[in-house]
């Protein structure tokens, strides 16, 4: 049975896609906990981290580097955040957020609330400043695809 986040990668549930590659995509959090929260996600449907090949947790580590440099510069924050938990999905998943310190770094601070509206802008923010930073050939070409820009 596919998982949710492969529902939103085939598009049968709408995403805000960042980034789109062979291996795996990021697309918004509809739980950020701060803004500019994204998901990197495999395409294959793997379980947990630890279930990953070493190829794959590389790409998605190298992919999750590139958008934090991204939040970075989107948001002006000092660090870019990784967390891997995955318990609330068993479809591995890497969570980077632009973060200004280590407090923050809870699931606890998630929102729940945000509205459509404002995650599409913190999605566009970071698809513009990935683009930006010469990384236009892995951003979508629109919110909602998860193809390769072309």
């Amino acid at each position: 049975m596919s998982t949710v986040f492969t529902k939103i990668i085939d598009g049968d549930i709408p995403g805000r896609f960042v980034w789109a590659d062979d291996v795996c995509v990021a697309f918004s959090t509809i739980a950020p906990i701060t803004d500019g929260h994204v998901l990197v996600v495999p395409r294959e449907e793997v379980a947990q981290l630890t279930d990953a090949p070493d190829e794959l947790v590389a790409h998605l580590s190298v992919v999750a580097k590139t958008v934090g440099a991204a939040q970075q510069a989107a948001w002006g924050a000092p660090r870019a955040a990784l967390l891997v938990a995955g318990f609330e999905v068993a479809h591995l998943h890497l969570h980077v957020l632009p973060a200004w310190d280590e407090s923050s770094l809870t699931f606890a601070n998630a929102r729940a609330d945000v509205p459509g509206d404002e995650l599409d802008a913190a999605a566009e923010r970071l698809r513009t400043a990935l683009r930006d930073a010469g990384h236009g050939a892995h951003v979508p070409a629109a919110l909602g695809s998860a193809a390769l820009a072309g």
